[in-house]
C-alpha cells in the first residue's frame, strides 16, 4: 500500500524465506519472499510469542517486539522446515480445494471477508475487528486512526481467544486443512495454534489471497481478492499499489474513476475555502452590531 503523507509509523521485520514444501512427501522447495510483521502485525507476534510461552520483564518495548519477531519467525520456518505444516501457492491451494474434499479455513478479520471470500470456505477469524466500547478499546482506536488508519483503513484488531475451539467444533483433528488470509500472516500464525492443539494436516498458502489470481479460486463478494484488505484516504482516490497495478490491467476507464474522485474533492475544498473567507468577514460585522 502507498505510503501516507506525514510518515504512517510502519517497519518491517525481516523476509521470509526459509524452504518449504507443496505436497507431503514432496522435495522441498524454495518459498517466495514475503512480508514478515510490520507494526501493523505486532499483535500476530505477540500471539505467536505466547504460543511459544514469551518473556515478561521490563524491556524496551521495541526491543521486545523484535525478540517477539524473531522468535515466532523461527518456529514457523521450523514448522514448515519439518513439513510439519505443508505450503501451498495459491494457484495449488485453488486447484487442491476444487478437486479434493479438503476444507479452506478464511481466518480474515469480518471487514477483509465480507469484501471477498471463496465459495465453499469455511470462515473463522484468528483475528476480528475489535468492537469494544471501554475506555482502552476507545483509546486503542483512536491511536489507530491517528497513526494511520484515516489513510489505510486498517482496523483495530482483537485476537479471537476461541479460535482454536471454534475449529474443533468444525473439523476433526485429522481433518485435511487449507488454512488462508489476506497476506499469509496470520494464517501461519494460526496453523501455529492448531498444530499445537493436535491437528495432523495442515496447509498454509503462502501468500495469501492478494498472491491469488481470480482465477485461481471461485470469488463471491464486490471486490477483487487483491483489494480486500485496502480502505481509507488511499483506497477512495486509487493510490494503494493493489489499486495501481489493478489499473495497468483495466485502462483509462478505471483510472478516470479515481480522477474524477480528486477533481470532485478539490472543487469541494476550494468552496469550503472560500465560504470559510466570506463567513468570516461576515461574523465580525455582526459582532460589531
Amino acid at each position: 500500500m502507498a505510503a501516507p503523507p506525514l510518515g504512517l509509523a510502519s517497519r518491517f521485520a525481516g523476509v521470509f524465506t526459509s524452504p518449504a514444501v507443496a505436497h507431503s512427501g514432496s522435495r522441498p522447495r524454495g518459498l517466495r519472499p514475503g512480508l514478515l510483521p510490520s507494526k501493523r502485525w505486532s499483535g500476530v507476534v505477540r500471539m505467536g510469542a505466547v504460543v511459544g510461552g514469551g518473556q515478561d520483564g521490563e524491556e524496551d518495548e521495541e526491543l521486545r517486539q523484535t525478540k517477539e519477531q524473531a522468535a515466532a519467525r523461527r518456529r514457523w520456518e521450523t514448522l514448515i522446515r519439518e513439513q510439519k505444516i505443508k505450503t501451498l501457492t495459491p494457484r495449488e491451494a485453488g486447484y487442491t480445494f476444487k478437486l479434493t474434499d479438503k476444507a479452506l479455513l478464511d481466518v480474515r478479520p469480518s471487514n477483509e471477508r465480507q469484501k471477498a471470500w471463496v465459495k465453499g470456505s469455511t470462515w473463522i477469524p484468528i483475528f476480528d475487528v475489535d468492537t469494544s466500547v471501554d475506555l482502552g478499546g476507545l483509546s486503542k482506536k483512536v491511536s489507530n486512526f491517528v497513526m494511520g488508519g484515516w489513510w489505510s483503513g486498517s482496523s483495530t484488531l482483537s485476537f479471537n481467544k476461541n479460535f482454536v475451539q471454534q475449529v474443533e467444533e468444525k473439523f476433526s483433528k485429522d481433518t485435511d486443512i487449507i488454512l488462508v488470509c489476506q497476506k499469509g500472516l496470520r494464517s501461519l500464525a494460526a496453523c501455529e495454534q492448531l498444530y499445537n492443539a493436535g491437528f495432523e494436516n495442515l496447509f498454509w498458502v503462502q501468500g495469501g489471497l492478494e498472491a491469488a489470481e481470480e482465477e485461481d479460486f471461485e470469488r463471491e463478494g464486490s471486490q477483487p481478492f487483491k483489494l480486500a484488505a485496502i480502505g481509507g484516504v488511499s483506497e477512495f482516490f486509487g493510490w494503494t499499489d493493489q489499486q495501481r497495478r489493478q489499473a495497468a490491467k483495466e485502462g483509462l476507464g478505471y483510472r478516470l474513476v479515481f480522477t474524477g474522485r480528486l477533481v470532485g474533492a478539490l472543487v469541494l475544498l476550494d468552496a469550503l475555502f472560500l465560504g470559510a473567507q466570506r463567513i468570516g468577514p461576515l461574523l465580525q460585522e455582526l459582532q460589531s452590531r
